[in-house]
């Protein structure tokens, strides 16, 4: 199989330059251990939906668009209406030449299914009748689960010299290829260069790409599932870091290599065929009518709803919470003398007004499933006030748990850990105290890794099941009747264990209180909470986590932040700034439980506890908002009630123990006044935003390029999932097994799957995420946001290529600016560029029209 072919140098850094990019245009996934949402587009931020739906249908054989069939439903049922297709037709690059008659005629029947560009071991598999690709999936996946593991498998594959070199050493032994039929694979491995550049290189030449693959090194990525993003994973982080890494395009060389083999194999069979196609590859993309009609009709969609909540936004207020059965909850006695006895209304009208003192604050994460939980708490009594901001409260901590040798980062994954934190520091005698038992905990973790291996080893693994095994009917019965324990928060308490004097914690309090908006009007009771799941038998549990904290749960920061702002000292520093918070303030931290919709206090904290009639009165409001919230989820959830809920958390038969952040939609920074007492079904983020307490628009900066930015990327990764869910989607659960502690397999191997399991976006009969891409509301001022765009390329690429949609909200919470790319703006509901002035009142009288 040996080839005589060579490249020039420059030839040869054109092709190695096509690798990269073709790298780069695969999205990270990462481990299961802190499973991070990921925009499964993130290589196409500068291109189009339509651009990439063209892409894809060439290389993944998917077809990116909501069925017609769907489409029509909404149409018939009034969701949709004409004004909906007309604005998106008016508003489209891609819409020339189409008119309303021909969009809704496209209603009326399906798009063929597309297909993709065969590979070689595609057109292999049509000349021999066998399985070639499914073959090489199943080959590449074997190696990929020992080399990337993370301490599952007791054999793991070798890392030294990198992903290539420990293939070659693997594949040159390996005789499943010989026995399959592909003869002297062995030799042929053997024969390859050392370097992979060089492979990629030779395999090039051999299969006559030349210099320019075009999108071929792209669909052979694909092809590789999650094993490439995982791979690519890695060199995400490396680059974050500074560093670099090539395990991606290390795989992307071995995937080439059988390629050349199957090539060499069956060239007589599939040489005209290739031709073409790799003539296909090297055409530039290009967008059909048919992929233009689907554009529209998504975008027709989402301007539909971006209608319908801009109509919720403009209502009035309710207190009201969609309950199962229709029975409101009665209203607790409320025992705080200093609130007059008027009916709810009246009391809020009256409190906002006089800025009454609120008796609970009580700050939650902007995840869609606490816009269910606040609301819930907020109508059960008006001495309650709500605010949204990142779980991670502001905290970029990288923590080591009790008993744990493990450094977790519980902060975005876009940004680096500044601070470091651990469980247990004490001093004194506790420390000695602490320190054995800590000793103690790291022995038993010791002792569990160490059975869990011999239950797992080669020799004792047969021996262990035929005597031990009657001793786990108990447990199995307990589980399987859903008696097991649920597992509660972490016990000890967080410090930070770097050195940060008073100057260094009064800044980060400082700094974390104005990105909240929260600088004055403190409460009795501020609770700081954090969320995070609570499932069995859940290989992806850290996706039900929070988001914002790396894929773990938001206790440990809220832990945090609470301690520090309860530090006089930190607040004397505060009232310098001119934050002022009340001697009788207490913060508390707390866990929501978004699963069960149970909230835990960590009161123990405390170094002054809140009065015992304090907390009762606020675990009380908190038990009723988490009866009305499991209410409303349970009418989303497939064959769930209220009671039920709690139980399906314990069921490790249960595939679907919450939705997640099914069903997200947008994002809202704005005063909670804004949004407060309309119902948003759980399905936006709502971060508090007060841009007239923003000096320079700094917090409207981080909130752009942060905590919108990940809300796309969880929208994005639901959109993929299910839209393009071979390509994008983790599979069925009920066929998934975990592979080295960093994913899972539908089945016993084959490519690693990444995203999310249909079971998470479909209820079996239709999908339970309505996919669009997000829509970003903001009340700030038009050029503050333009200059903010202006600053930040990447973030204004994700709006100018229609990856989300950006909306301005006027001082009354209505909208009226619509983002029309190119830092250009429209009205929200028309088509027509409007000028740089502000035409609309309300800004004016609100001071807008000064601002930016």
């Amino acid at each position: 199989m040996t080839t005589t072919h060579t490249i020039d140098s420059l030839h040869g850094e054109a092709l190695w330059q096509a690798a990269d990019k073709a790298v780069r245009a695969i999205p990270p996934a990462w481990p299961l251990t802190a499973t991070v949402a990921v925009n499964p587009f993130l290589g196409q931020a500068g291109d189009t939906l339509e651009q990439t739906s063209a892409l894809l249908a060439r290389i993944g054989g998917i077809r990116l668009a909501a069925s017609h069939q769907r489409i029509a439903h909404k149409m018939a049922g009034g969701e949709i209406t004409d004004d909906d297709l007309l604005g998106a037709i008016q508003s489209s690059p891609y819409a020339a030449g189409i008119e309303l008659t021909a969009l809704k005629a496209a209603l009326l029947t399906q798009p063929p299914p597309v297909a993709a560009l065969p590979t070689i071991a595609d057109l292999a598999a049509k000349a021999t009748g066998q399985d070639w690709p499914g073959f090489v999936s199943e080959r590449i996946g074997a190696f990929a689960a020992g080399y990337f593991d993370e301490g599952q498998a007791l054999w793991a594959a070798s890392r030294r010299n990198g992903l290539y070199a420990a293939w070659r050493a693997y594949a040159s032994h390996d005789l499943t290829p010989e026995i399959f039929g592909l003869k002297g694979f062995g030799f042929h491995v053997i024969d390859m260069p050392e370097s992979p550049r060089a492979a990629i290189e030779r395999a090039a030449v051999a299969l006559g790409l030349g210099a320019e693959p075009g999108t071929y090194f792209h669909q052979l990525l694909l092809t590789l599932g999650g094993w490439a993003q995982l791979a690519r994973h890695l060199q995400f982080k490396a680059e974050m870091e500074t560093g670099t890494d090539t395990t991606v395009v290390e795989l992307l060389a071995l995937r080439l290599v059988f390629e050349e083999a199957l090539y060499h194999c069956h060239k007589a069979k599939i040489e005209t065929a290739w031709q073409a196609i790799r003539r296909a590859h090297a055409e530039p993309v290009t967008v059909d009518e048919e992929t233009r009609i689907d554009g529209l009709l998504q975008l027709a969609v989402e301007r539909a709803m971006q209608r319908r909540l801009a109509a919720v936004l403009a209502s009035p207020a309710t207190t009201s919470v969609p309950r199962e059965g229709g029975k409101a909850p009665a209203m607790p006695a409320r025992i705080t003398a200093d609130i007059p006895s008027e009916t709810p209304a009246e009391i809020e009208k009256s409190a906002e007004a006089a800025d009454l003192r609120p008796m609970l604050q009580a700050a939650f994460c902007i995840d869609v499933r606490s816009e269910v939980f606040r609301r819930a708490l907020e109508s059960l009594d008006p001495a309650i006030r709500t605010l949204g901001f990142a779980g991670f409260f502001g905290l970029a901590v990288q923590h080591r748990a009790f008993a744990s040798d493990v450094c977790e980062a519980r902060l975005p994954v876009l940004l680096r850990p500044s601070l470091f934190t651990c469980s247990a520091v004490f001093e004194g005698d506790e420390a000695a105290r602490s320190e054995e038992a800590d000793r103690r905990a790291r022995f038993r973790a010791r002792a569990i890794r160490a059975w869990g291996r011999f239950k797992l080893a080669a020799v004792s693994s047969f021996a262990f099941v035929e005597a031990m095994g009657p001793v786990y009917a108990g447990k199995l019965l307990r589980d399987g009747l859903g008696l097991a324990k649920a597992k509660g928060p972490a016990v000890h308490q967080p410090h930070f264990s770097s050195d940060l004097d008073l100057d260094q914690r009064g800044l980060i309090a400082e700094t974390v209180l104005k990105a909240m908006s929260l600088t004055d009007g403190f409460g009795r009771i501020v609770l700081i909470c954090g969320h995070g799941a609570n499932v069995v038998n859940n290989p992806h549990e850290s996706s039900l986590h929070c988001g914002a904290c790396g894929g773990y749960s938001g206790d440990i920061n809220a832990r945090l932040l609470a301690g520090l702002l309860n530090e006089p000292a930190v607040r004397g520093r505060l009232a310098v700034k001119g934050i002022d918070i009340p001697e009788d303030t207490i913060f508390i931290a707390a866990l929501h439980d978004t699963t069960t919709d149970r909230v835990s206090l960590f009161e123990a904290d405390l170094q002054n506890a809140a009065s015992a009639e304090d907390l009762a009165l606020i675990r009380h409001w908190l038990d009723e908002a988490s009866r009305l919230a499991r209410a409303e989820r349970s009418l989303r959830l497939p064959q769930a009630r209220e009671e039920t809920v709690i139980a399906r958390s314990r069921d490790w038969s249960q595939v679907r123990p919450e939705l997640g952040l099914a069903g997200c939609r947008a994002f809202i920074a704005a005063p909670r006044s804004r949004s407060r007492g309309r119902v948003l079904g759980g399905q936006v983020f709502l971060h508090d935003y007060v841009w007239q307490k923003d000096e320079g628009f700094k917090i409207l900066e981080l909130i752009l390029t942060a905590p919108v930015v990940v809300a796309s990327w969880i929208s994005l990764q639901y959109f993929g999932s299910c839209l393009a869910p071979p390509l994008f989607g983790a599979g069925n659960k009920l066929l998934h097994n975990v592979v080295g502690g960093m994913g899972v397999v539908e089945g016993n191997g084959g490519n690693l799957r990444a995203g999310l399991a249909w079971q998470s976006v479909h209820d079996g009969e239709d999908l339970l995420h309505d996919p669009m891409r997000l829509t970003v509301a903001v009340e700030a001022p038009k050029e503050a946001i333009t200059g903010i765009l202006q600053l930040h390329p990447s973030v204004r690429a994700l709006f100018d290529h229609g990856w989300l949609h950006l909306l301005i909200l006027d001082a009354r919470g209505q909208a009226v600016w619509r983002y029309a790319g190119e830092l250009r703006w429209a009205a929200p509901f028309e088509t027509g560029l409007a000028d740089a002035g502000y035409k609309d009142a309300g800004y004016r009288a609100a001071g807008y029209g000064a601002a930016g």
